[in-house]
């Protein structure tokens, strides 16, 4: 298993899958001739002095001649060495010379699946200046807690709010939406710096999406929610228990009058 994920590392650093099981290979034996490395990967000996070439080429192995010819592994603390140098290299090349077009701030960005919406998410906390405003629940928070304590850290005034808590579920405001069909979602949605939104959800058994967008409309509804979601709670954290439940209870008779 071990060498399984060290190819598939090295394969996400844009080696082939022969390439990064050739690296893996002499790692692990020592150096060898094309032809045992051929008869212990089973594949074509033509095939591998092709990739051991093009390995040599990147200075990623080491060749030596000989009759037969031998190929030996880098030290992997050399070995990353390299690689990184050459990702930092190409990281900054990109970063430099990549075109720049004008952000078109009422484009809308459809995000699927757990990855990738985890890792937008993580991206966009990282991006904030000022502020972050956001609305997740427990089961999601912990997948943010350190970005938004490093946030913190960089100075950006950070606001939370933890759903479908049950230390507050008393005092939570009934929604239209607590429907027994949507107990399994998870909704969530971050502000950043009052400009961009990032709406979506996630859960067991459901599909995990998001939207994220700069256009206003968005942005000014997913505020309004959050600050009437504070205002409404701070409202009946000043209220006595039984008030509270009245409260409630007169909410959800408004909603109910509007929305059968």
């Amino acid at each position: 298993m071990e060498g399984q994920g060290l190819i598939t590392h090295l394969r996400s650093l844009g080696f082939t899958e022969m390439e990064a099981k050739i690296i893996v290979s002499l790692s692990e034996q020592g150096a060898m001739t094309g032809y045992e490395v051929a008869k212990k990967l089973g594949v074509s000996r033509s095939n591998v002095y092709a990739a051991l070439q093009r390995l040599v080429d990147h200075g990623v192995i080491l060749h030596r001649d000989g009759e037969p010819s031998h190929y030996a592994a880098l030290q992997p603390e050399e070995l990353t060495r390299i690689l990184a140098s050459r990702l930092d290299s190409s990281l900054h090349y990109i970063r430099e010379h990549m075109p720049v077009t004008e952000a078109d701030e009422t484009s809308f960005y459809s995000i699927e699946g757990e990855r990738a919406v985890i890792e937008t998410v993580k991206r966009v906390l990282q991006e904030a200046k000022l502020e972050i405003i956001a609305d997740v629940w427990p089961e999601d928070a912990t997948l943010i807690r350190e970005h938004l304590a490093l946030a913190e850290a960089r100075g950006v005034k950070v606001l939370w709010s933890i759903a479908g808590s049950e230390d507050n579920a008393s005092m939570r405001v009934p929604s239209l939406f607590d429907t027994d069909g949507m107990r399994h979602t998870r909704p969530f949605a971050f502000i950043i710096d009052r400009k961009e939104a990032l709406v979506g959800s996630m859960g067991e058994g459901v599909a995990t999406k998001a939207l994220l967008t700069e256009h206003a409309a968005i942005t000014r509804l997913v505020l309004g929610k959050f600050v009437q979601d504070l205002v409404l709670y701070e409202w009946q954290c000043e209220m006595g228990a039984e008030d509270a439940e009245a409260f409630n209870k007169r909410i959800q008779t408004v909603i109910s009058s509007y929305f059968d």
